[in-house]
């Protein structure tokens, strides 16, 4: 429970620091998420979605957050919007989740774009990024020797790597991170994960 309230002061002043950073508002909202404050997450959460709508997860959050607090017209309506993003951009899981979600509350799931199991086709040197959700140019080779880098080799572009780097680069710096520290290594591959949208 400390290590939660700590983090969440972590990430309130990343938050605070940069009122544009996404990821300090994201990590912020689930972190209050956890910890029961449904409100103060929902908030937070909803200023991901202002700075990036193409975060379905912020979606998937919003709508269980507004959905403990019995907000469930609300809780329906940022959930179907959250399944069509997530739908558009071809995200399995967080799209799952929230058709679950919408199920449990008897709502009706929207029509979806991307039927399950339905393939886009990729060209050779090229990757569905899951972030930006457009077919790029992919990285040369996996940016670690581990399944991470694995995992970022296979589902994103070079343009967004580059822009996770700078984020990287800021998060160490906002928040001091001694990278030599697993703690903080965990912090880092959370965040740069999260902006990377893996899940």
């Amino acid at each position: 429970m400390a290590e939660n309230r700590e983090r969440i002061e972590q990430f309130r002043k990343m938050a605070e620091a940069d009122p544009t950073n996404e990821i300090g508002h994201f990590s912020l909202g689930r972190e209050l998420f956890s910890a029961g404050q449904y409100d103060a997450a929902v908030q937070s959460l909803r200023r991901v979605i202002e700075l990036n709508p193409n975060i379905s997860k912020a979606y998937q959050l919003v709508g269980e957050a507004l959905l403990k607090q019995n907000q469930r017209d609300e809780a329906i309506k940022v959930l179907t919007d959250g399944v069509r993003i997530a739908d558009s951009r071809g995200e399995v899981l967080p799209r799952k989740e929230m058709i679950q979600l919408l199920t449990d509350a008897g709502a009706p799931v929207p029509e979806l774009a991307v039927k399950p199991g339905a393939k886009l086709e990729v060209g050779e040197g090229d990757v569905l990024c899951k972030r930006c959700g457009r077919i790029n140019k992919k990285l040369p080779r996996p940016p670690f020797k581990n399944a991470f880098g694995q995992q970022i080799f296979e589902n994103t572009c070079a343009d967004c790597w580059r822009e996770a780097i700078g984020l990287g680069t800021k998060v160490i710096n906002e928040l001091r991170l001694p990278m030599a520290d697993p703690q903080a290594q965990k912090i880092w591959d959370q965040l740069i994960r999260e902006f990377l949208n893996l899940g």
